[in-house]
């Protein structure tokens, strides 16, 4: 029962939960900007260089076949369309995350201390000091 309980206190931990949330939420972001650059930044972008569907560029290492039993072989390529829209996704996120944390640095800023007051020692040098240059 120990085991149980142990889990149950870990897993109620609010950091447990803080970070659950964050994955679940980060899922849905990265679904929402992938639709955003797969739907709606890359076609006009596309449009603008000549009708080209980025997810379509590939540079192809071996075409499609087919072997001596009949079946195909797909053809071997790499996806550099595929690694675009990635960029950009990333990109973006990146981006979001970074503007996140910089709202969350602002709200957490501690705000500055005013210079303590100098040891009387110091004082008393200081008017030493100036009565001195007088």
């Amino acid at each position: 029962m120990g085991m149980i309980s142990e889990f149950k206190e870990f897993a109620m931990r609010g950091n447990v939960i803080d970070l659950a949330v964050g994955v679940v939420i980060g899922g849905a972001f990265g679904k929402i900007v992938t639709s955003l650059v797969d739907n709606i930044i890359m076609p006009p972008i596309g449009l603008l260089l000549g009708g080209v569907d980025f997810s379509d560029i590939a540079w192809t290492l071996r075409e499609a076949t087919v072997d001596a039993a009949g079946e195909t072989v797909p053809a071997v390529a790499i996806g550099i369309g595929e690694f675009i829209n990635t960029l950009i996704q990333f990109i973006i996120i990146a981006f979001a995350i970074f503007m996140v944390v910089k709202a969350i640095n602002r709200i957490h800023k501690k705000p500055e201390e005013a210079p303590a007051e100098p040891a009387e020692e110091v004082l008393l040098l200081r008017e030493i000091r100036d009565s001195l240059q007088k």
